[in-house]
């Protein structure tokens, strides 16, 4: 689900969507604007929705509330739930033909690009959740060296085509990570705010942790 904690998973389908379920769902306000912690074209900014998780259950998905409340996402309910929590009319959109995603289908990390940026800010909780990754991969390569390579993962092939720019929401608190406005700032400054990459498929199929990767 966009916007919200996201939920680590040992195997996924890769799709030509994307991540097979990834983002789904999205929170969408009065105006049709998806909630985000940023205003854009697309993105409406909306407090609070780190404070939410959603989380899969077989074939169903589930919006865990900081109350404790959990809903499916079919349930009749969460569209009441989520406005009485978030403070204004908004409702849960299941994607159609407009992708719920930012700017592309599949976003990667590296260790090395973590590991560096770990390095400039050692107190500051450089966590790979708070870049909401689909993929991190354990390579020396940072994220930049990536943009116009093929990555093989078991039948899966990749082709990554872009930096991905950030935004406060990667300072933001989010469960047990502290809030760290300092961390937008050190990307701005050394990395020109970019920090990992995004990928279109090129073929599909099962991955999972642990897999072998070519460069």
């Amino acid at each position: 689900m966009k916007s919200v904690l996201g939920e680590a998973m040992p195997n996924l389908v890769v799709d030509v969507r994307g991540i097979s379920g990834d983002r789904i769902y999205a929170i969408s306000n009065a105006e049709g604007k998806f909630a985000s912690g940023k205003n854009t074209r697309r993105f409406r900014r909306i407090d609070g929705l780190f404070s939410m998780e959603s989380k899969t259950v077989g074939t169903e998905v589930l919006l865990k509330f900081p109350d404790g409340t959990e809903l499916p996402t079919h349930s009749h309910q969460i569209g009441r739930k989520l406005s009485q929590f978030l403070g204004q009319q908004v409702t849960l959109t299941r994607e159609t033909e407009t992708p719920h995603f930012d700017d592309g289908p599949i976003h990667i990390l590296t260790t090395a690009s973590l590991s560096l940026l770990s390095s400039i800010l050692p107190d500051a909780g450089i966590d790979p959740r708070r870049f909401r990754p689909n993929i991190v991969l354990d390579t020396q390569y940072l994220d930049s060296d990536l943009i116009g390579k093929k990555i093989q993962c078991g039948d899966c092939t990749l082709e990554v085509t872009h930096n991905t720019e950030r935004c406060r929401m990667i300072t933001l608190e989010q469960g047990d990570i502290e809030n760290r406005p300092e961390i937008l700032k050190s990307v701005s400054k050394r990395f020109d705010l970019n920090f990992g990459v995004y990928a279109r498929v090129l073929t599909g199929g099962p991955i999972s942790v642990g897999d072998s990767v070519e460069i």
